[in-house]
């Protein structure tokens, strides 16, 4: 440590004045000392206030560069001093030296950037501001063959990546171009995870989605698939799934996933539909979600429908209901859901039999499942009274969907579950349904379900009751009064920022009960009558009109 202490003394007379020869004795010790002992030597730097001499040091055309600047990135993997590297105002010189023709020069700045900007988003934005990523990218074009370079801008784009912030500065430069290009090249597996960690977040942006599907990575990735669908090694496995859900997200962006589909023709929508009914559970994974993302816009629906698609599908549901794997139930359900939202395609799903297929996972427990089963059944019967009333009458689904009203752990699967028991009866507009859904418990969920903050369940709620109250008053009776429903049509009609559309169906609601004595005692009780009269002055003209009417029943059964 003595040498050391006396290099650091050397060092701070020749940082002036000093020739390089001296200079270079000195940085040799320091490195031998922090290859030594990095954090003893490291705080003797600092407490000696020598980081100022390094920066006084910085010269782009000194032959000393590249051993100052691995001497800042040896030091730099202390966390303690990384802070003081910034105070000592390290990071623009050390910018400027990204400039510089020397690859040596190059590979130490690139360290000692990425080291001293670890792990802080607020260092990397500052690097981001200062103009990085570009000269970065440039660097990977121009030294791709330099393996410790090449692997320091990678290491440097990883971790720039994850800044929000950094892809717009990304999707103006060549990174797209620079990074297939030397996928291509690559043979390691190694080499190819480290630009997969690139890539992953990268395409996130879906500006880099697009400029990422022209420069032929998609290409790459079918043919890693290729070479690794059937192998068992722990790579193979690893690379499978790696390309595979990087095709998905690729397809997540509405410009690049339409350049892919072609119309339906395309090679790479034809390579995914040849996923779905392979052996290899990542494969059918991510095939089907492939699907699901093809099926984003009513025209891509419809065509994958007409050619078959929805077969494939159930196909692959029906091998994995019995212990099956749930990501791929998830992502199954999920291409059906999205595929059944074109009108003109619901009546050819259920044709298909979509709906019975999915009630074979009623049992299921997981509630990623239970999520999208009840969306695909309510997107199914969107419009299709028969099918409504087929499955509203179904004793085993109600009796679920009213267990599920119930799971307030999962929010999303009793919001659907709602949704869905309300939908049954909208659309079949059947008595039988109704008594079905009254039988198993369900009405009260509907009455809270009229409370929701969203406006979209609370009108879906209001209608559903109200058929109840107009096809079967008597049957529900009870259970509106046990669900205090003529105090929460009071509520939603008082409250100011009820919607239009929730004031009028409360009041359509509220005239259907008023033929009921104990719902008509409660009416009256809770003084409508004025409530509405102020309604009369409404400014959306139809529930002014129905307040009229409504206020007119109130007074002639009062």
């Amino acid at each position: 440590m003595d040498k050391l202490s006396d290099a650091l003394e050397k060092l701070k007379l020749v940082s002036t004045d000093g020739t390089t020869d001296s200079v270079e004795g000195c940085l040799d010790c320091l490195l031998k000392a922090l290859a030594n002992n990095n954090t003893e030597a490291s705080v003797k730097i600092q407490e000696m206030n020598i980081l100022h001499d390094l920066l006084a040091l910085l010269n782009p055309k000194s032959s000393c560069t590249p051993k100052i600047a691995n001497i800042i990135a040896e030091v730099a993997k202390n966390e303690f001093m990384r802070t003081p590297c910034v105070e000592a105002g390290l990071i623009p010189p050390l910018i400027q030296l990204l400039n510089s023709s020397d690859q040596e020069v190059l590979l130490q700045t690139g360290r000692a950037l990425g080291n001293i900007c670890y792990d802080s988003h607020s260092l990397q934005a500052q690097l981001i501001s200062m103009g990085v990523i570009p000269v970065l990218v440039k660097l990977l074009g121009i030294h791709s063959h330099n393996t410790a370079l090449t692997e320091m801008c990678l290491i440097a784009f990883g971790n720039l990546a994850e800044l929000e912030s950094s892809k717009e500065e990304f999707a103006s430069t060549s990174i797209a171009d620079e990074l297939v290009r030397l996928f291509q090249k690559q043979t390691e597996h190694e080499k190819k995870e480290m630009i997969f960690e690139v890539l992953a977040p990268l395409a996130e942006n879906d500006v880099i989605k697009l400029q990422l599907v022209e420069a032929g990575l998609v290409e790459c990735l079918l043919e890693v698939v290729t070479k690794t669908v059937d192998g068992e090694s722990e790579e193979d496995v690893v690379q499978l799934k790696t390309a595979s859900d990087l095709m998905v997200l690729l397809l997540l962006g509405d410009e690049s996933m339409q350049k892919l589909f072609e119309g339906g023709k395309g090679n790479v929508f034809q390579r995914v539909l040849s996923w779905i009914p392979s052996r290899n559970h990542q494969l059918q994974l991510a095939g089907a979600l492939a699907i699901a993302n093809f099926a984003r816009n009513d025209g891509n629906c419809i065509h994958m429908v007409d050619t078959g698609i929805v077969q494939k599908l159930l196909e692959l549901l029906d091998r994995h209901v019995e212990e099956g794997n749930v990501t791929v139930q998830h992502a199954a359900l999920s291409a059906l859901r999205n595929l059944a939202i074109p009108v003109v395609n619901k009546s050819k799903m259920l044709a298909a039999g979509v709906a019975d297929v999915v009630l074979k996972f009623l049992h299921s427990e997981m509630p990623p499942v239970q999520f999208k089963l009840l969306g695909t059944l309510r997107m199914l019967i969107d419009t299709q009274d028969e099918a409504a009333k087929q499955l509203g009458t179904n004793g085993k689904l109600v009796q679920r969907l009213v267990e599920w009203c119930q799971a307030k752990e999962h929010a999303g699967v009793m919001g659907e579950s709602n949704r869905l028991l309300s939908a049954l009866i909208r659309h079949s507009k059947s008595k039988e349904v109704i008594q079905t859904v009254i039988q198993h418990g369900g009405v009260k969920h509907l009455v809270t379900m009229a409370t929701s903050e969203h406006m979209i369940m609370q009108n879906e709620a209001l209608v559903a009751l109200g058929l109840i109250g107009g096809l079967d008053l008597v049957a529900a009776e009870k259970d509106f009064v046990g669900a205090n429903l003529v105090s929460v049509l009071h509520t939603l009609l008082v409250d100011e920022r009820s919607a239009p559309e929730i004031k009028y169906n409360s009041m359509v609601l509220l005239c259907s009960l008023m033929s009921s004595e104990p719902l008509h005692k409660e009416i009256q009780s809770l003084e409508f009558i004025s409530v509405v009269s102020k309604l009369r002055a409404h400014d959306n003209k139809t529930v002014s009109h129905q307040a009229s009417l409504t206020e007119q029943r109130l007074t002639a059964q009062s």
